[in-house]
């Protein structure tokens, strides 16, 4: 049986994270954590996300080292924010506590930070800006796509809900970062983040990058070849959060043979890296 912390157990994701867990033959929540001093302390989970009693009390993240080391979860999963992403994996990695994270707009230091203690402390880790298999299939295609339409120009186009704090996307970020290093391009220097008054014609390195905030978007990403006469769009939609849960529960199989002291990402749970 693989027991499970769920961070932010009471959100959006952290709710059908948690019910979906439930669904399956070989995995229960043993723990669930929410913001600092949360006023939802010690209530049932279960009864709060509407599923009737689990017996697992909601604990605030100021406890959450003592909640690990007291109930020993086999793995953590994360899908909060990035500042809090950070300390939760730190603190999961000196427990000794696997983690799987779908949590988006971590910055290149904060992963730094995050490699660090995966590294020194052993665990095993899946990370991905996506845990949807669909997305992690698209990334697969763009990748082989700008290998072979290397001299078209290239577009990324994101949408999302009207509450998304970060942009441009997680999923977004980690296509640019795909099609620059299969093209041989300067990570730092091709993107180029939407187009205002007399840009001029784009050069032949720029990737452009856009975001569109609205509504109640689930996640669109869309990336663009265009060339002379014709064009290529790939797309993938997201019709709801289940898409990005059914990935989680995959990553959490995954784990149990997974390399340790080393951060796997989807690709590697669906071996098409």
């Amino acid at each position: 049986m693989i027991e499970v912390a769920v961070t932010g157990a009471c959100g959006r994701m952290g709710s059908k994270i948690i019910k979906t867990i439930l669904k399956q033959d070989d995995m229960k929540v043993s723990v669930a954590i929410e913001a600092p001093n949360t006023p939802l302390e010690g209530k049932d989970v279960g009864e709060i996300i509407g599923i009737g009693k689990l017996n697992v009390p909601v604990n605030g993240a100021e406890k959450l080292a003592d909640v690990l080391k007291e109930k020993k979860p086999d793995v953590l999963v994360d899908f909060t924010i990035a500042n809090a992403a950070v300390n939760t994996i730190k603190t999961a990695a000196k427990c000794g506590v696997n983690v799987v994270v779908g949590t988006t707009g971590i910055s290149d230091e904060q992963m730094d930070e995050i490699r660090k203690s995966i590294e020194e402390n052993d665990i095993r880790a899946v990370i991905s800006p996506n845990m949807a298999v669909g997305v992690n299939v698209f990334f697969k295609v763009i990748k082989d796509l700008a290998k072979i339409l290397n001299d078209y120009d290239i577009e990324i186009i994101e949408a999302h809900h009207k509450h998304k704090a970060d942009a441009p996307s997680g999923t977004a970020v980690r296509a640019y970062e795909i099609i620059a290093d299969e093209l041989g391009r300067n990570k730092d220097e091709a993107c180029v983040y939407g187009r205002q008054g007399i840009v001029g014609a784009r050069t032949e390195e720029e990737i452009g990058m856009h975001a569109v905030r609205g509504g109640d978007i689930v996640g669109d990403h869309t990336v663009l070849f265009a060339g002379d006469g014709e064009r290529i769009e790939f797309v993938h939609r997201a019709h709801s959060r289940q898409a990005f849960v059914s990935g989680v529960i995959k990553a959490l199989r995954f784990i149990q043979d997974a390399p340790e002291g080393k951060i796997s990402d989807m690709g590697d749970v669906l071996g098409i890296k």
